[in-house]
C-alpha cells in the first residue's frame, strides 16, 4: 500500500475532472479524495496498491474527454488511510 499525490493542471476545471477521477478511482479499488485547487488544477490524493496507484497515474495523464492536461505532478506521502474515495468540494 503506498499514498500518492496527484496535481493536475490544464483545462481540468469545469471538465468533471473530479467526478470522472473519483468514479476511476472507486473502479481501481482505491481510496481517498479529489478537489479542485484555488489556483485552477486538481488535486488527488490516493491510497492503494502501486498497480492501481500506476493506473489512476496513467489515466490523469489524459482526463476526461473534455479535459486538456498540460502537467500531471506526482509526490509520494506518508501512508494515509481513508475510508473510501471521495469529492471534496470546497
Amino acid at each position: 500500500m503506498q499514498t500518492i499525490s496527484i496535481t493536475v493542471t490544464g483545462k481540468v476545471q469545469g471538465v468533471y475532472f473530479r467526478q470522472h477521477t473519483n468514479e476511476k478511482a472507486l473502479m481501481l479499488g482505491l481510496t481517498g479524495e479529489v478537489k479542485n485547487l484555488p489556483d485552477g488544477s486538481v488535486c488527488i490524493t490516493a491510497t492503494g496498491l502501486k498497480p492501481q496507484i500506476d493506473e489512476l497515474i496513467s489515466w490523469c495523464r489524459k482526463g476526461p474527454s473534455r479535459a486538456i492536461v498540460t502537467n500531471v505532478e506526482v509526490k509520494e506521502l506518508d501512508l494515509l488511510l481513508f475510508d473510501d474515495f471521495k469529492i471534496v468540494r470546497s
